[in-house]
This record gives C-alpha cells, sequence and structure tokens, in this order.
C-alpha cells in the first residue's frame, strides 16, 4: 500500500511539474510571437508607406510631365506664330 501512495505522490508531483513547465513555455512562446507580430506588423506599414509614397510621386511625375508637355506645345505655337510673323 506503501508503494502505491508513493507511486502516486511522486506521478502526481510529476503531472504538476509538467504543467508548470509547460505553462511557462507556452508564456514564453506567446510573448515571442507577439514580438515577432509587433516587427512584422512595423515592417509592412513601413513598406506600405513607401509605396503610397512611391505612388504619390508617381501621380505628381505624370502631372509634372503633361505640364511640361503643354508647355512645350505653347512654346512651339509661340515659336510659329513668331516665324510667321516675322514673314509678314
Amino acid at each position: 500500500m506503501e508503494t502505491i501512495i508513493s507511486s502516486v505522490i511522486a506521478a502526481a508531483v510529476t503531472l504538476l511539474v509538467c504543467v508548470i513547465n509547460n505553462s511557462q513555455q507556452a508564456a514564453r512562446t506567446r510573448n515571442l510571437l507577439d514580438y515577432k507580430l509587433e516587427q512584422l506588423t512595423k515592417r509592412v506599414d513601413k513598406h506600405n508607406n513607401v509605396i503610397e509614397r512611391t505612388y504619390e510621386l508617381e501621380k505628381r511625375t505624370d502631372i509634372q510631365e503633361e505640364q511640361i508637355r503643354v508647355a512645350n506645345h505653347r512654346i512651339a505655337d509661340l515659336e510659329e506664330h513668331e516665324h510667321e510673323r516675322i514673314k509678314e
């Protein structure tokens, strides 16, 4: 009977140690995953910010290219009118 009681006590202590160890490991793993997720979120936000800035730059570049085309067209018209005026 004493052997059974000591075996049950040893098993209970072993089980308790395993539960405590697993609980602590799970907490550490959860903290590590939270940290890594936070770092990844920061990197994604930074990347998205670069994408948004690039989109805005492309939009501005398109507008500036159109303004340059219009300015070149106006200059060509003025030069043409100037040549016509000189010929007259």
